[in-house]
């Protein structure tokens, strides 16, 4: 993986420079002083980010190189400054470090020191002056820091005879846990060299009177004895062999190197006090035994805290190794280790350890914070462990940081703070275990009510939202009388045909359901939408079933029912679909809002489907027979079962064929059921002329009826559907579609809507209609309850009012030849021309024509009827009568 989101830049370093890390180590020499050869704001740099963690005053010395010290050589201002230096602040040992301006230079600061002890031996006399190069892009802070403490005991140490001490080379710590390694140390009452030390220099008590130098400090006759030490132990495992002051005693001296890292958690410190007990050879005292035991008991106490933390720690590297063994200790799922720094000792010293973990564990040098939080927010963690340079990106993204290590600039005390040894890890482990706590305090009521309510709550609010949705929508609910719907026609083309369908006559007007006296694009639709919605109060659904299929046109439904939605947020959205591309928008009709759903399945069995369906066009290729309608009933049961699922209220519509599929009927209803279905809806077929199915029977009601009585054990029946077209408008009892469309058809091609001749003159013929649905003429004569008044003049249709009738027929196979009875109804339609009706008794028919009114029987719309039987009309030359 990368360790960088960009090559060659870092975004938010996750590091400091390298004089930095020297400043740290020459502050806990004895009476000691810093001056960085470079421009001023290096040491401003350095002294902010020391005075903040540390609270306390820094001083740090430059040579304030300028342009003409850049060009001509800097030599003269860190001799000025060396020399005002020692006349301010009178030090003993005079750090010189370099910056990435003198380095670049190349700037000899050997040489200049090596002058300035010739120019000013009075005044050097006692002075040691050390010199380390530390440009800011040779390393960060963690290698400046070893680095400076290589040069220190390279210019100091000699050659001297064996003592009995031991020398501790401690790594960049806090103040509180130099003193608290001090304490372990005097327990084994041993002779040490500690460097550095900072115990007092950075964190010195109160004074009356201010000291420019803290006392403190390792001393330069201690430095100068580590060369006689019976063993170092170095806090370095991640430090290279060339940056080891250890390692130079060890080549240069013969000082037995033991090499460890910080003491911190249960194996780092055991090992420290173990080397301390075989050096010294001394036992291990009661005391850290005590504190032993109670470190494994935090251990125990905090197991179930710190075993739910994911985190990262990042920083330097020996720190960072030292905090993920402890990690490792406690069941911490640490996640990522990220350093500054480049260093790949860190990765192979645990590479064992990363093995064993329950999650894999990345490895990162050399990276940034814009990095780590991109990992942060990949491997969803929830803690950070490391300096308060993580402290923004934590905050943006809501996750606890432990503040360890160097700089903390957020908190105060951090020069206090103790993580070594067995009590400061008991501290550092019940850090980790309080911020999950915290974590769990501040979010476990919400997470509670998420993992264990809010599944039913929200199912009990959708179940409420359906149910409502559904007891106001005409076609799934029980009150079909109080609610209006309005179809919008605006998908046209279909994916299947149908062996009772005929898409040849592609005319607005064509007579059956599935047709349309318009096609309206998106916008137009919404404008309709607009205005049906100021006339009808009781509008509760929006649908589209055609004229084609809704999914074969989906770009065009999807924005119709984008537009409608931000024109209206409660309007129910309703779909009617075959059901063949039903897995590729079933997402997309659910995010759309639409709460109900009607499918066409009319078999579950391939074979019954392969007599059903002529074609299926399917992804670009056309499928037929039993391969077409397995094609087909896949795609249907998937869908349905997915929207089912995702609280869709499917309805299944099954046109009961004779002879086809009306004894596979139950079959399909039980299998639409296991997929959640709401309900059924068995349908009759109409016989559609030109089609494959035209000539084939139809159900009698009464089989329609019996089919439904027996599937109603199963699942809900609909009873009252009135097979609507897709430009219905209104209740299912009074469709006022007529109201809301363009009298005439302007968009028609079909040879009947243009057969008038141009010699129609403007005679106005009225026609009383018998209709059922008020689209249609659909309804015998005997029948009708009432009747449409439609006037025809100069090619134009229009709707003129609606009468009522007393019916005379009684529905079954006789009706009454009542004469009193039909002479009424003939008084209702005696000022029109004709009467078209489906059909008519002779009776009826009689007393019409002693009137001068024709009846004209068909089965056509209602506009196309009217033209039809004013064109017949027009060739007879009737004559209107006054």
């Amino acid at each position: 993986m990368a360790n960088k989101n960009l090559v060659n830049v870092d975004i938010n370093p996750c590091k400091m420079c390298m004089p930095m890390g020297g400043v740290m180590a020459f502050k806990g020499i004895e009476n000691s002083m810093v001056i960085l050869h470079g421009s001023q704001g290096c040491s401003t740099y350095i002294r902010r980010h020391m005075a903040t963690h540390y609270n306390e005053p820094v001083d740090i010395a430059s040579s304030a190189l300028t342009e003409q010290g850049t060009v001509y050589g800097g030599a003269e201002n860190l001799k000025k400054g060396l020399k005002n230096m020692i006349k301010l602040y009178n030090p003993s040992t005079i750090g010189v470090m370099t910056t990435c301006l003198a380095e670049t230079i190349g700037e000899d600061i050997n040489r200049i020191v090596g002058e300035f002890y010739e120019e000013e031996r009075e005044n050097s006399k006692n002075l040691k002056i050390i010199t380390v190069p530390t440009p800011g892009y040779g390393g960060t802070e963690a290698e400046g820091y070893y680095v400076a403490l290589r040069k220190i005991v390279e210019q100091i140490c000699e050659k001297t005879e064996r003592n009995n001490s031991v020398n501790i080379i401690c790594a960049n710590l806090n103040p509180g846990d130099v003193r608290n390694i001090k304490s372990i140390l005097k327990q084994f009452n041993i002779n040490y060299i500690l460097l550095p030390d900072v115990s007092n220099t950075l964190d010195s008590p109160h004074n009356e009177k201010y000291r420019r130098i803290p006392v403190g400090g390792t001393t330069i006759n201690d430095i100068k004895k580590m060369a006689g030490a019976v063993a170092t132990i170095e806090m370095g495992v991640t430090v290279e062999d060339e940056k080891s002051p250890g390692d130079y005693l060890r080549q240069s001296f013969g000082v037995p190197l033991y090499k460890c890292g910080i003491p911190i958690g249960i194996r780092n410190t055991t090992k420290f006090i173990s080397i301390l007990s075989k050096l010294s050879s001394k036992d291990i005292s009661e005391e850290l035994d005590y504190e032993r035991g109670r470190y494994l008991d935090a251990m125990i106490d905090n197991h179930k805290y710190t075993g739910k933390a994911r985190a990262i720690i990042y920083g330097q590297p020996e720190l960072a190794l030292a905090l993920a063994k402890v990690c490792f200790e406690n069941g911490v799922n640490v996640k990522l280790i990220a350093l500054g720094a480049k260093n790949k000792i860190l990765e192979e010293a645990l590479k064992e350890e990363i093995k064993s973990q329950r999650e894999e564990v990345l490895v990162l040098d050399d990276t940034d914070f814009d990095t780590i939080e991109k990992y942060a927010k990949e491997f969803n963690v929830n803690l950070f462990i490391g300096n308060s340079d993580g402290r923004r990106m934590a905050s943006r993204l809501g996750i606890e940081i432990i503040r360890v290590g160097f700089p903390i600039h957020d908190r105060v005390g951090a020069q206090r703070q103790i993580i070594t040894g067995y009590n400061g890890s008991a501290f550092l482990i019940d850090s980790i275990s309080n911020a999950m706590i915290k974590i769990t305090e501040s979010k476990f009521r919400k997470d509670a009510f998420n993992n264990y309510y809010l599944e039913s709550v929200e199912k009990m609010k959708a179940d409420n939202m359906k149910e409502e949705k559904t007891c106001t929508h005409p076609c799934f609910g029980d009150n079909a009388h109080k609610f209006a719907r309005m179809h919008i026609p605006v998908a046209p083309k279909c994916n299947i045909s149908c062996n009772y369908c005929s898409r040849r006559y592609d005319c607005v007007n064509e007579s059956r359901p599935g047709v349309t006296s318009e096609v309206l694009e998106p916008e137009a639709a919404l404008s309709k939408f607009k205005f049906v919605k100021s006339k009808l109060p009781n509008l509760t659904v929006v649908g589209i079933a055609g004229p084609g299929d809704a999914l074969a046109n989906f770009d065009k439904v999807k924005e119709t029912f984008r537009l409608i939605r931000k024109e209206d947020t409660e309007i129910t959205f309703c779909l009617s679909t075959n059901g063949l591309m039903l897995p590729f928008y079933a997402n997309e009709i659910v995010d759309l809002g639409v709460s109900h759903v009607t499918v066409t399945i009319n078999a579950v069995d391939k074979k019954i489907g392969g007599k059903i369906y002529r074609e299926v066009n399917y992804l670009g290729k056309r499928y037929t027979g039993e391969e077409g309608a397995q094609i087909l009933l896949t795609n249907q049961l998937t869908g349905i079962k997915y929207l089912c699922s995702k609280g869709v209220v499917c309805k299944v519509n099954i046109v009961m064929l004779k002879g086809i599929n009306d004894e596979h009927i139950k079959e399909v209803v039980k299998k639409v059921k296991e997929c959640g279905v709401y309900m059924t809806n068995i349908m009759q077929m109409i016989p559609v002329k030109g089609s494959a199915f035209e000539d084939l029977p139809t159900v009698t009601n009464k089989e329609l009826n019996k089919m439904r009585k027996e599937c109603e054990i199963d699942i809900k029946q609909m009873y009252h559907c009135r097979q609507c077209r897709a430009d219905a408008i209104g209740t299912l009892s009074e469709d006022r579609s007529i109201e809301f469309r363009n009298i005439g058809c302007s968009s028609c091609t079909s040879t009947s809507c243009r057969s008038l001749s141009e010699k129609e003159d403007k005679t106005v013929y009225k026609f009383a209609v018998s209709s059922r649905t008020g689209i249609n003429v659909d309804e015998h004569f005997g029948h009708a309850t009432q009747f449409y008044i439609y006037t025809y003049s100069e090619g134009k249709v229009r709707f003129l009012e609606k009468r009522n009738a007393e019916k005379y027929c009684n529905g079954e196979d006789e009706c009454y030849e009542d004469g009193e009875r039909i002479s009424k109804i003939v008084k209702v339609v005696s000022d029109c021309s004709a009467v078209l009706a489906l059909r008519a008794g002779l009776e009826p028919k009689r007393k019409l024509k002693e009137k001068g009114i024709e009846v004209i029987e068909m089965y056509e719309t209602i506009n196309n009827g009217v033209k039809m039987a004013a064109e017949k009309l027009l060739k007879n030359n009737v004559v209107v009568s006054d």
